[in-house]
């Protein structure tokens, strides 16, 4: 059995280039409806759209990284900040034969200083902090200002003692016995 187009050609009541274009046009509308796109018009609508998603998610990806850049800046500063108060407030010219030790990135070290330096340390006057493999003795005063800033940066920092009070019945009170005591 022959198509419509066909007995519509025998018959004579139409032409070739017109069955060609109503083909071609059928093809178009199909091709069009599979697309999901049936007009430009909806073409340019889903470009336009399509952009400014690219652009939000775009504007999103660049905040995510200025935030993460910000938070290392911050950082970065106050480790620089950490380092220059420790670096000020150092005391140098403390060596001597008394050994302290304290932990450090879980390894245990030892510190040669002088009696009375041992001593301040021992008593809270004194504390140890440590930046980047590296170990600062400082006041108690500077100490609280590095751990408003950063608290893992002391390592060391003992409780006052207070001073004993004597009894006036004592009979042992000329013989006081160290608190640092080595044996």
């Amino acid at each position: 059995m022959a198509s419509l187009q066909d007995q519509l050609l025998k018959a004579g009541l139409t032409t070739k280039q017109k069955t060609r274009q109503a083909n071609s046009d059928k093809r178009k509308k199909n091709k069009q409806q599979r697309s999901g796109v049936e007009h430009g018009a909806s073409l340019q609508e889903q470009v336009k759209q399509d952009l400014a998603k690219s652009q939000a998610d775009k504007l999103a990806k660049d905040s995510a990284l200025n935030d993460v850049k910000k938070q290392k800046l911050a950082s970065k500063e106050q480790t620089l900040r950490i380092k220059q108060i420790l670096e000020h407030h150092q005391l140098t010219g403390v060596r001597g034969e008394s050994e302290y030790n304290y932990t450090f990135n879980n390894k245990v070290k030892k510190l040669a200083l002088n009696t009375i330096t041992h001593k301040a340390l021992v008593n809270g006057r004194l504390a140890l902090c440590g930046l980047n493999e590296t170990t600062y003795l400082v006041t108690s005063e500077t100490a609280a200002k590095v751990a408003e800033l950063d608290n893992t940066i002391v390592l060391v920092q003992n409780d006052k003692v207070a001073e004993q009070e004597t009894d006036e019945n004592d009979p042992y009170a000329d013989y006081q016995i160290p608190d640092d005591l080595m044996w």
